[in-house]
């Protein structure tokens, strides 16, 4: 074997302090580390495992680019993009380093040739996809060559309670013994404390230091307004309308109303739409004209923002409720990066949560919905597609069902697509999982509408327990100077109400706030939120202090809130901060079940009917039988690469499509149903050759 070498002429440093700062200034030119980068560099340099979790655009890259070099060998990045494998490899060539890549993007020659400059040890970074680790012989042949260092970034992909979970990841803990005894370490922007600790059990270094910084952002302001739908969009162009809160980022919540509302804020500002469906060219002009100014506002679902590095962005406005407190906080973490006042403002109502709870029936069908299919599979399997068809289910329902039991154990499904029996203690981890899904729903609709400074609870949920200081300036802190949240001085009624809230309290303090919306209005002349709106009032002037609670009835954990009185309650009634929320004040109407009637029969037309049946799909004959059978070729030979299903590569819904309708471009791949950026990223270059054969 050729002895080791570095191209970079880069020698091994010493690990303190010293020799790392020389070494970040020689190599990567800069004078100075980042707020908590030389902590954790040092750590890592030292030989130690790490977990690091620390918010986009704070510098976590450079966290393992340096001890790296620092410890003398190849660094090994694991990256499920292949955008950002490109990005971060170009940047590093840019720099004087050694780097590659390996994904599916890349020729196989220039896989080939990455693989001989790894084993002659003439590289500083190699970056893989998580998937070439399950392909035979790859593991063992980077073992040949150890690194000294092996980072996972986007490390919450491990985890069954991420944001963004990719089976593939779980391939790391079986392979990573065999790069030892390179230290690791796991990056990412959002993890809570029980992804943090899911990730480094999986990975097997539970003895990992944590570093978990960086999450306040001094100069971001924090709004969220409860607002019917209808309004949100003429709020939120009143909002953009001074200079000074643009260049802005406008998040809509599909694509269908993301266009809407790019139509609307052209009419007063240069404006681009992006969202996944529209043709690559589109969405890079897009975003090209938002980099160099030459649009102010840009309008877009949640697919717009990985490696946007736009300093300027001065507002972020949501139009809906988001589906997760780490996608939120990751959304409006892209305004006000050059260190100048942003501010964030978000726009929300119940009619948001019931949707994502529509969301999380489709994603994650009912438990008794996944044991039906399941009783379905005889003990000698049977095809998926016919599954699927005979089911009973509606198609959507029942691909899901599938999929979840396949990831949970239930099922079995070979690279043919073949069904088989699994084990049969699958229902707990689901149900575990499912529960998770509506926490975080509940999790976000909380943070929405509850008290608090909001930058220190966006801290204190990402398991930053060190700081404590309220911001000062979000719409908790600061009530007179947001700029998407009404508020107005509280009618005579509204006081009388809050003064009753206060007498019930000191009665007996800390009650639920349903018995104290009972004892504090017992005509009921108010609507409950609005009473609740009182009460978040309450607290914002310090009369009173909100609680989270909850108890356990019928298996089910339900939650609430209780309210404690303050100290010198009364006098804080006095003062300017008591406040309420909307232009005008609430009107004291009667209540009615009107609500509760719409509930219930909503709930009866969600009842799934399993006798429904399914259309079973075409058979697949005609003049494109050859291109079907190179296409399910194709597909056979990725699924027992990466060792999973072949549906996990593409339904046959999608390998139909693809025969008869022959797309050319990656474009027109991504206008195919079924087929997202994802797919075209990992898989488009060699689709579209089997097509044009």
């Amino acid at each position: 074997m050729p002895p080791h070498k570095q191209p970079s002429q880069a020698p091994a440093q010493p690990h303190g302090s010293a020799g790392l700062t020389g070494l970040l200034r020689e190599r990567f030119g800069f004078p100075s580390f980042r707020t908590y980068q030389e902590e954790v560099c040092g750590a890592v340099a030292a030989g130690q495992d790490a977990l690091l979790v620390m918010p986009t655009g704070s510098g976590k890259s450079l966290c393992y680019q340096l001890p790296g070099l620092a410890l003398g060998g190849m660094t090994l990045v694991i990256s499920p993009l292949i955008a950002l494998m490109e990005d971060q490899t170009a940047k590093l060539k840019a720099r004087g380093f050694a780097a590659e890549r390996i994904h599916s993007g890349c020729s196989r020659e220039a896989s080939r040739s990455a693989c001989r400059t790894w084993l002659d040890g003439s590289l500083d970074f190699l970056a893989i996809a998580p998937e070439r680790l399950s392909v035979p012989g790859f593991p063992e042949m980077l073992a040949r060559r150890k690194p000294s260092l092996v980072a996972v970034d986007e490390a919450h992909c491990i985890s069954h309670w991420g944001h963004d979970f990719r089976p593939d990841y779980r391939l790391l803990k079986d392979r990573l013994p065999l790069l030892r005894p390179a230290p690791v370490i796991a990056l990412t922007a959002t993890a809570t404390v029980r992804v943090q600790q899911d990730i480094v059990e999986q990975l097997g270094i539970g003895s990992a230091m944590r570093f978990i910084r960086g999450f306040r952002r001094e100069n971001l302001a924090v709004e969220a307004a409860e607002v019917p739908r209808g309004e949100r969009l003429h709020r939120a162009i009143e909002t953009l309308s001074p200079p000074e809160r643009r260049p802005a980022l406008v998040y809509a919540p599909t694509r269908k109303q993301a266009e809407a509302a790019a139509e609307a804020f052209g009419q007063r500002f240069p404006t681009r739409c992006y969202h996944a469906g529209m043709d690559a060219a589109a969405r890079q002009k897009a975003q090209e004209d938002f980099l160099c100014g030459k649009a102010e506002v840009v309008v877009a679902t949640i697919a717009f923002g990985m490696g946007i590095d736009k300093p300027d962005i001065r507002t972020v406005v949501h139009l809906s409720l988001p589906g997760t407190v780490e996608g939120y906080y990751q959304e409006i973490g892209r305004a006000g990066r050059d260190g100048a006042p942003a501010r964030a403002v978000l726009f929300y109502g119940w009619v948001d949560r019931k949707l994502h709870e529509s969301f999380l029936e489709r994603g994650y069908p009912p438990g008794a919905t996944l044991a039906h299919l399941c009783a379905r599979v005889p003990p000698d399997g049977l095809d998926r597609e016919t599954l699927l068809a005979t089911s009973g289910l509606d198609a959507e329902t029942a691909a899901a069902a599938l999929d979840k039991l396949w990831i949970h154990g239930g099922v079995l499904v070979d690279g043919e697509d073949r069904v088989l029996p699994g084990k049969a203690r699958w229902q707990e981890s689901y149900e575990t999982i499912r529960a998770y899904r509506q926490d975080q729903i509940e999790e976000i609709f909380g943070y929405a509408r509850g008290s608090g400074c909001r930058m220190l609870r966006l801290v204190r949920y990402f398991g930053d327990t060190r700081d404590k200081r309220r911001c000062g300036h979000c719409d908790e802190c600061l009530p007179g100077a947001t700029v998407g949240r009404a508020f107005h001085a509280p009618s005579p009624a509204e006081r009388r109400m809050a003064e009753r809230v206060l007498e019930a309290l000191e009665e007996r303090d800390g009650l639920s706030t349903g018995v104290l919306y009972r004892q504090a209005d017992p005509g009921e002349k108010l609507e409950r939120r609005a009473f609740e709106q009182l009460l978040e009032a309450l607290a914002r002037a310090a009369a009173v202090h909100l609680s989270d609670d909850e108890f356990e009835k019928d298996g089910q954990v339900i939650r609430f809130r209780r309210v404690h009185l303050s100290p010198q309650a009364h006098e804080a009634l006095r003062r300017e901060a008591f406040a309420m929320d909307g232009a005008a004040p609430i009107p004291e109407t009667p209540r009615t079940n009107a609500a509760v009637v719409v509930r219930k029969a909503a709930s009866k037309r969600r009842v799934s009917r399993p006798d429904r049946t399914q259309t079973p799909p075409p058979e697949i004959a005609g003049p494109d039988r050859g291109l079907v059978d190179r296409l399910r070729a194709w597909r056979l030979a990725q699924a027992k690469g990466e060792r999973i299903p072949a549906f996990r590569i593409m339904t046959d819904q999608v390998l139909l499509a693809l025969a008869s309708q022959r797309p050319q471009t990656p474009a027109e791949l991504l206008g195919l149903r079924g087929v997202g950026p994802r797919f075209v990223e990992k898989f488009g270059r060699e689709v579209l050759e089997l097509l044009r054969r």
